[in-house]
């Protein structure tokens, strides 16, 4: 199965710089409070700077430098922000590229033909368009006429062509794409310019992403810990004077921006933008990081089974023919009943008679028959031809319409039976008659997608439970829900016992997922936590859901509950690594830049830095080189391997905890034999 789109993004570091410069705007500062703070004070250190060199005060150098790595860890920052958006914008240039000034052929509302050519632009909602072999579909919409096949490539990534046709659930067509067989008509639902392709790319931008409730409480703790490093750095002079001794005030400033958590503060941002993009490139659209983290914690994930687990169609794989009845003649009768049956069952019919028995398709305007459409209130469809009544529908439907005969006829025991057997096996059946008598069953199978079981015991080991939601009755849903190797079903499902089944869920504690492709699903997707709408589903499914699969592949939750995890164990990891990181540069450059003002700090001096000055200059430049050095994991993400919660955590402690603990005693000892063999210091 695929999984990532084939464009390959490019990130030019020319523009990756500018966009970091153009980042240190305070009304672009102001939103990560800990930069915005190292700004601060990076201005500041710069004033003073400016003020010492017009009186000729001494240690210019050793200032300069300071005030050179404080303006490097903003820009470091800002360097990973833009590199995470960057890759959005990439993305959004590769789909803005399929876009072209595409001129539609517009047909009239009288109906008929007749069609005008128009922009793209000039297309409203309910508008009919014709898109023949080699056109571009010119905005999103609902296929009402006609079969093609379609490049959804610059969508997708997947070069194979798609079927789109009408009825069913492979009706939606996305404006952008390109019909490359045959001719369809669309109803436009959405025109360019407002279409999901338009959406798509402003959500990669990262234009309308808000930051998750999770975000926004570690920014508030991060805000917290720096007030309080505020405080405790204004403190410093008043124990260095009553210690007899002075500290500077950019060694101040220094010690402040050192000892705030500035890795994790500079990384926050770029986490969770790049957590998005890699939705983008499992083809997966998230409208909110919120959703992406909640994918991180599912617990229950609901899926429709139509066009879901199943392909969506109902294809006849078998004529049961009724005893003393051959099975060429079921075939036929079911062949001349289904001839004017555009749906998907009833083409399947008319091939599973040319498969199997060699009956060719008729010409239906030749036979001069008189064919009866299916309808919801008859649930049977037939034709009458040569003086004969051919009719095919649900079981009830046809035992009603044998009572309606004058002798009053009733359905055969050995039909009913075999129409069980159908049902039982998951099937659905389809009774056909000839003139008052049943000739048999014809076999309508749901086709579960490929490898689907052994992507729901995947989810099982990620500890999530499946649960597949029907409108079929219970023995059908049994069947399906055994073969597909879900955990439980729900059959006959109406959209409020969806909605039911996700609350009472979510009253117990869990967060819920919902794949879903249809209208009728659409309120369970807006009250799902996660709620993933197929991409070949309705546009009111699109709408409801948080989530969009470009595939139409719901098995891909694996794949967004992986992301989801691998966002929250990135942000977690690179968190437990800033902490760290600061807690170990307490004791390598403290004991180091007070021992002269208190000497019984001797003893802590491990690392044996040159002197205060390196101790100070070295931990500073040690603090912009590590942002730098952890964008490539903050893009990439922490890998993710399934494991319960504790093994997690117990990994994310020795790798990232004590990571975090020996990095800066070697880092800045390593920096401090650095200046000092140049002679900085």
């Amino acid at each position: 199965m695929k999984t990532t789109s084939t464009t390959q993004p490019h990130f030019p570091w020319r523009e990756t710089a500018s966009a970091a410069l153009r980042k240190l705007d305070p009304r672009q500062l102001i939103r990560n409070p800990v930069i915005f703070a190292t700004a601060l004070v990076a201005t500041a250190a710069t004033a003073l700077f400016a003020r010492d060199v017009m009186s000729g005060t001494a240690q210019l150098l050793f200032s300069a430098q300071i005030i050179a790595w404080l303006w490097f860890t903003v820009l470091f920052a800002n360097v990973a922000e833009a590199l995470a958006e960057g890759r959005g914008k990439a993305q959004a240039a590769a789909l803005r590229s399929t876009r072209q000034q595409t001129r539609a052929r517009r047909l009239a509302r009288s109906g008929g033909e007749a069609y005008a050519w128009v922009p793209a632009t000039e297309l409203r909602s309910g508008d009919v368009v014709q898109v023949e072999a080699g056109e571009l579909v010119p905005g999103d919409g609902e296929v009402i006429d006609g079969v093609a096949t379609v490049d959804e490539s610059a969508i997708t990534g997947e070069s194979a062509p798609v079927v789109r046709e009408s009825g069913g659930d492979r009706s939606a067509v996305t404006g952008g794409t390109r019909v490359l067989s045959d001719a369809i008509k669309v109803r436009i639902t959405a025109p360019a310019g407002a279409g999901f392709l338009d959406r798509m790319i402003a959500l990669v931008e990262g234009a309308a992403r808000q930051k998750t409730p999770n975000e926004m409480a570690l920014t508030v703790l991060l805000a917290g810990m720096t007030l309080i490093f505020v405080l405790a750095c204004a403190s410093i002079p008043s124990f260095a004077i009553y210690a007899g001794g002075k500290v500077s005030m950019i060694v101040l400033i220094a010690l402040f921006v050192t000892l705030i958590p500035t890795t994790i503060g500079a990384l926050l941002s770029a986490i969770g933008i790049a957590g998005m993009n890699r939705l983008v490139r499992f083809n997966v659209l998230a409208t909110s990081g919120r959703a992406v983290e909640a994918a991180g914690d599912v617990d229950t994930l609901l899926l429709d089974k139509t066009g879901t687990i199943t392909l969506g169609n109902r294809q006849a794989v078998a004529f049961l023919p009724a005893p003393g009845v051959d099975e060429r003649e079921l075939a036929e009768a079911a062949q001349l009943a289904s001839l004017a049956d555009e749906t998907p069952e009833g083409r399947s019919i008319v091939v599973l008679a040319k498969t199997r028995h060699g009956l060719r398709p008729r010409d239906v305007a030749a036979l001069r028959a008189r064919f009866l459409p299916f309808s919801a209130q008859t649930r049977m469809s037939g034709v009458d031809i040569d003086g004969h009544e051919l009719r095919k529908g649900a079981v009830d439907a046809v035992r009603d319409y044998l009572r309606t005969l004058a002798d009053g006829r009733v359905l055969p025991e050995a039909v009913v039976a075999g129409a069980d057997g159908v049902a039982k096996a998951g099937g659905t059946p389809l009774v056909v008659a000839r003139d008052g008598r049943a000739l048999g069953v014809v076999h309508l199978k749901d086709v579960i997608k490929g490898g689907i079981r052994e992507r729901f015991a995947e989810l099982r080991r990620m500890g999530i439970r499946t649960v597949m939601i029907t409108g079929d009755n219970p023995l059908t849903a049994a069947a399906i829900a055994a073969e597909a190797g879900v955990d439980d079903f729900l059959a006959q499902a109406r959209p409020e016992d969806k909605l039911a089944l996700i609350r009472a869920e979510q009253a117990d504690g869990k967060l819920v997922a919902m794949c879903g492709d249809g209208t009728n699903d659409a309120p369970a997707l807006a009250q799902a936590d996660v709620g993933v709408a197929m991409q070949t589903g309705t546009q009111a499914a699109r709408e409801a859901g948080n989530m969009v699969d470009l595939d139409s592949d719901p098995t891909k939750l694996i794949e967004i509950v992986a992301i989801g995890k691998q966002l929250l164990i990135t942000r977690g990891a690179l968190t437990t690594f800033s902490v760290a990181n600061d807690v170990a540069k307490y004791f390598a450059i403290l004991p180091a830049m007070f021992v002269t003002v208190y000497p019984s700090l001797a003893v802590l001096n491990i690392m044996h830095l040159h002197s205060p000055q390196s101790a100070i200059l070295s931990a500073t430049v040690f603090n912009a080189l590590i942002i730098l050095l952890l964008v490539p994991l903050a893009l990439r993400g922490v890998k993710y391997r399934p494991a319960p919660a504790a093994t997690l955590l117990a990994r994310n402690l020795a790798v990232y905890g004590v990571g975090g603990l020996v990095a800066p005693f070697v880092g800045i000892k390593l920096i401090d034999l650095a200046l000092c063999a140049i002679g900085l210091v």
